[in-house]
């Protein structure tokens, strides 16, 4: 790796490690629920889903303003508005539960969204020949982010009183945790100039050789776009859904004592994943490593009921190792598939499935917690996975499509 390129990739994982908190939702969730929403998981399972839905929408605008402002001035933006966003959560109460929703997810998923595509689009253009492995390496930051950060969040709450008390001075904690590392990672970034390595991209791996750049408006017009989008939001939900409330469902299997393993066991795989299928991808192809994903995902999520005692935590965690491989591909096939140059947009406008995806999730899953909370059986939220596995398989059949179109 050349110099500058370290740098820059240096940053970017400092920067994603942070985005990463986003991923360890379930160590609020019960806590937020109770205090805040009276009991109602589907509420507080929305404010995670807009963060992760408004980071779609945030991606777009932050990808449209690199292309007129520098990176490092829209990255640092982002820290701004992410910070700002958390430090407001800390001061919510259950009279203005709404708000919530405001500060948490629309305020904290735009900041997240103007950093994240962004980051990820400059350390590729740096390395156009490796994008499956610099992609896995910068969004497995995202996912180690959750293990770096669980411990800490569940010592502040523990310490502020612990789940129900607590979660505002973490949000608060959080808040300066952003705006320090944002800030200070965002001076780092810059792009290459036009064209720089692209001699060096090789022909001899199934990664997609080097497409041509097309805008936004172009991508929007091509079937390519609506088939990777749409298998995006059906690819994820499985995945979400354990994220969301990994915590719960291994208290609700009793294991109480343990159950920040859980969240533990999601963050970590889900790194892993990302870096591991990264790599395979720039040899077996994208498209084939997300249908091979998909498979994968569409029979851990059957097995939610089947596991029980500590088997819940291998199987939270493979369900994480399949997850990040699926966020970890959907990078660099946009790449492969609209070029480079606008990358960082482009990959914005994919996200908008990513977002419908969460929404959806963590309604689903949220009504059908709520149901297994009422009669104390947690394996009332098995529908839940049941949708997800289907969501999954509808998801082989449009990549089979595009393989074909492309």
């Amino acid at each position: 790796m050349n110099t500058k390129g370290i740098y820059i990739v240096l940053s970017a994982v400092a920067i994603q490690l942070t985005l990463g908190i986003a991923y360890i939702w379930s160590v609020f969730q019960t806590g937020i629920a109770n205090s805040i929403f009276g009991g109602d998981n589907a509420a507080a399972g929305l404010s995670f889903s807009l963060l992760i839905a408004m980071m779609t929408i945030g991606s777009v605008i932050g990808g449209k303003l690199t292309a007129k402002y520098s990176i490092r001035r829209v990255v640092f933006a982002g820290g701004i508005i992410l910070s700002a966003g958390f430090f407001f959560a800390s001061f919510v109460t259950a009279n203005i539960a709404w708000l919530l929703w405001v500060t948490y997810g629309i305020m904290g998923g735009i900041g997240m969204g103007f950093t994240y595509t962004t980051t990820i689009a400059c350390a590729q253009k740096w390395y156009p020949h490796k994008k499956g492995l610099i992609t896995g390496i910068i969004v497995s930051a995202l996912g180690f982010g959750g293990v770096i950060f669980t411990p800490i969040v569940e010592s502040v709450i523990t310490a502020f009183g612990g789940a129900g008390v607590g979660e505002p001075k973490a949000f608060m904690v959080l808040s300066a945790i952003f705006l320090v590392v944002c800030s200070a990672g965002s001076f780092f970034l810059k792009n290459p100039p036009e064209g720089y390595m692209m001699d060096k991209v090789v022909s001899s791996t199934k990664a997609a050789p080097p497409a041509k750049s097309v805008t936004s408006s172009e991508m929007l017009k091509t079937p390519q776009f609506y088939l990777l989008t749409a298998t995006f939001l059906l690819a994820c939900m499985g995945g979400l859904m354990m994220i969301g409330f990994a915590k719960p469902i291994a208290v609700a299997k009793g294991l109480a004592e343990t159950a920040t393993i859980g969240v533990l066991a999601i963050a970590m795989f889900n790194s892993l994943g990302r870096l591991f299928w990264g790599m395979v991808s720039d040899k077996l192809g994208r498209i084939n490593t997300l249908i091979a994903l998909l498979g994968i995902a569409a029979v851990l999520s059957l097995l939610v009921n089947v596991a029980n005692g500590y088997w819940i935590y291998v199987l939270i965690a493979l369900i994480g190792f399949s997850y990040g491989g699926l966020l970890s591909n959907f990078p660099p096939l946009t790449a492969d598939l609209f070029g480079a140059k606008n990358m960082a947009t482009n990959y914005g406008f994919v996200l908008l499935g990513f977002g419908a995806g969460a929404v959806i999730s963590s309604q689903i899953a949220g009504y059908y917690k709520n149901i297994s909370a009422a009669a104390n059986d947690i394996n009332l939220m098995f529908p839940a996975f049941v949708i997800a596995s289907c969501c999954a398989a509808a998801g082989i059949v449009m990549m089979l499509v595009l393989k074909k179109i492309k």
